[in-house]
């Protein structure tokens, strides 16, 4: 039935929770990399160029952004 199995599973931790538990620093670095990288975007979407480009361009953006957020929660978990 549903609800009745038997003892609760372990919580999944993704590959860069445990890298990020193992050493904290690292995370700095990664956000200090990822803002980098999205001011570095953000310039060539100012910068403009074809429609192609600019619709990759925001979807690294997106990406970039989505990572962040990640890493923050991460960080706010501990």
């Amino acid at each position: 039935m549903y609800g009745l199995e038997k003892g609760k599973r372990a919580l999944f931790e993704f590959d860069l929770e445990k890298e990020l538990k193992a050493d904290p620093n690292k995370a700095s670095q990664i956000v200090k990399k990822i803002e980098s990288k999205v001011q570095e975007v953000k310039n060539l979407l100012k910068a403009g160029g074809s429609q192609k480009e600019l619709d990759e361009l925001g979807a690294v953006l997106q990406g970039y952004t989505a990572l962040q957020r990640v890493l923050s929660r991460l960080s706010n978990k501990k």
